[in-house]
């Protein structure tokens, strides 16, 4: 009988222990960057001036791309709404020095993440949303069989 009134005390104890961690959670502080932006209503998102697929405005100053779209997401995620987004332009000299100004809340455009960006601007890398890398195309015909016979 002892051993199985451990049985049901142990579970019994791990569950309370669970609910007095749960209790005792903070809740995650979002950041003075979030807090502003839903102060303002609006995303500030750096693109690429002009790189179609990515971040290119028409005619009209409609954005599209897919820089463009993880802006909306954010606006969306953030705001309720994916068109509360206004678009900087940035160079790529312009880009990280506006972004460090707080000009803009976050740079959504062709920057390639490397240790040092990581480690020495004080900025904070996120997902990576393309990968390239370079590839060479040519006949079976030519009976090439290596990079070295190109």
């Amino acid at each position: 009988m002892k051993s199985i009134r451990k049985l049901i005390q142990r579970p019994l104890l791990a569950t309370a222990a669970l609910a007095l961690l749960g209790s005792l959670a903070t809740p995650a502080f979002a950041g003075k960057t979030i807090d502003a932006i839903k102060a303002r209503g609006t995303l500030n998102c750096g693109v690429n001036p002009s790189l179609p697929g990515f971040s290119a405005a028409d005619s009209q100053g409609v954005w599209a791309g897919l820089d463009v779209d993880v802006c909306r997401a954010v606006a969306a995620t953030l705001l309720n709404d994916p068109l509360k987004v206004k678009y900087t332009p940035l160079n790529a000299a312009q880009r990280f020095a506006v972004l460090q100004a707080g000009e803009i809340d976050m740079l959504s455009r062709n920057t390639t993440w490397t240790l040092n960006r990581d480690a020495s601007l004080g900025l904070h890398f996120t997902g990576v949303t393309y990968y390239d890398g370079h590839g060479f195309m040519f006949p079976k015909k030519s009976k090439i069989t290596s990079a070295t016979k190109l």
